[in-house]
């Protein structure tokens, strides 16, 4: 569908975004202490990668040298940069991670962020069917048609066959061409949900939670990287680090939604704290997923990763069967966990609040997630 082959992962470089930026176009990892993030969202400017502010804001990831940086829109940009070796992290979906496989792209899945499924179908106020299979034959609005990898699983696993429905790409204004009436449904994704909210798109949702089994994005490195020994006390320390930032998001939403604003003022200034910190929460859930049977922040569920590959094989977005267990690794995730939960519970009882913060219900937003 993408003809995508090794060749064409070439020419893509992005600039740097963040503290501690390297310059544009290093290689990664020419510095032994430093690893580099890539976003699959073309943008920085979003609640979804809290853990890695607060991790920051608190001194988490020591004396490594780290990068966030936004890439591009283009669906299967995080894992072309990856395997390019202009970024050390990805963050696809698992739809991209599985076309990356497919095409022969040496890649490990090894902190998994979204525990449950993110993704959700919005739908203009009184439009929403009754039933999902009732997606069957509608036209779905994405901001990259890369994004059928993520959708055409979605709807098999409910029995509706991708075939029957129709994409429309349109850019980075999905979301309010669904307003235009330019489509019957649009992708979200909880966190961007609240967002959408708080810029004036009111739709209606059929949730993740309400019909899916499949996992969410992840963190996925180089398969070189994961077999280097010299590189394994590196990620560890790294990922141990987002694991500090997800517990303090979990332990204080309200000062970690205070604390990515900060950063970004002018993402602050379209949200109110409320809808901010709903966001935050949303994504808060997803990331956490079903705690008591998880071990830890970014263990992989193998039974769940192994009924996703067996969709979209099933499907056949993937003509060759996958394991899990060879392609998503729960190595650096014992030692990830192993932090001082103590800190991290002073640190966020500890932090001071602005005044409108301190006004948000963190308990009404509960209810409502």
């Amino acid at each position: 569908m993408f003809g995508l082959d090794r060749r064409s992962f070439v020419g893509l470089g992005i600039a740097a975004a963040g503290t501690m930026a390297a310059p544009r176009f290093l290689m990664a990892q020419e510095a032994t202490n430093t690893v580099r993030w890539v976003s699959p969202r073309g943008t920085i400017e979003v609640l979804d990668d809290y853990p890695y502010w607060v991790a920051q804001k608190f001194g988490w990831f020591g004396d490594i040298q780290t990068t966030l940086e936004p890439g591009p829109l283009e669906a299967t940009a995080t894992i072309k940069l990856v395997d390019q070796n202009q970024a050390d992290i990805g963050f696809p979906s698992p739809g991209v991670f599985s076309l990356g496989l497919e095409q022969g792209i040496p890649l490990k899945s090894v902190f998994h962020m979204g525990a449950y499924d993110t993704f959700s179908f919005a739908f203009v106020k009184g439009k929403k069917p009754a039933d999902i299979k009732e997606l069957a034959g509608k036209k779905i609005l994405v901001g990259s048609i890369g994004w059928k990898a993520i959708v055409d699983p979605m709807l098999a696993q409910v029995g509706v066959d991708p075939a029957s429905v129709e994409y429309l790409e349109a850019g980075p204004i999905w979301g309010q061409a669904l307003q235009q009436g330019q489509g019957d449904t649009s992708l979200c994704w909880e966190g961007l949900r609240a967002q959408w909210y708080g810029q004036g798109m009111d739709y209606d949702y059929i949730l993740p939670y309400d019909f899916s089994k499949f996992p969410a994005n992840t963190f996925v490195i180089r398969t070189s990287d994961f077999e280097d020994q010299a590189k394994k006390a590196l990620y560890e320390n790294y990922f141990r680090a987002w694991a500090m930032g997800l517990e303090f998001g979990h332990l204080n939403p309200r000062a970690t939604t205070q604390i990515v604003l900060e950063q970004f003022p002018a993402l602050a200034s379209t949200l109110t704290p409320e809808i901010a910190t709903e966001s935050m929460m949303q994504l808060g859930k997803i990331f956490r997923g079903p705690w008591e049977q998880r071990q830890g922040w970014g263990w992989h569920d193998m039974a769940q990763w192994q009924g996703y590959f067996d969709t979209i094989y099933q499907i056949k977005q993937i003509t060759t069967e996958m394991k899990a267990e060879d392609v998503c690794k729960n190595d650096y995730i014992a030692a990830a966990n192993q932090f001082d939960q103590a800190a991290v519970q002073q640190a966020s009882g500890g932090f001071q609040l602005s005044e409108d913060y301190s006004k948000v219900d963190v308990a009404a937003i509960e209810a409502r997630l």
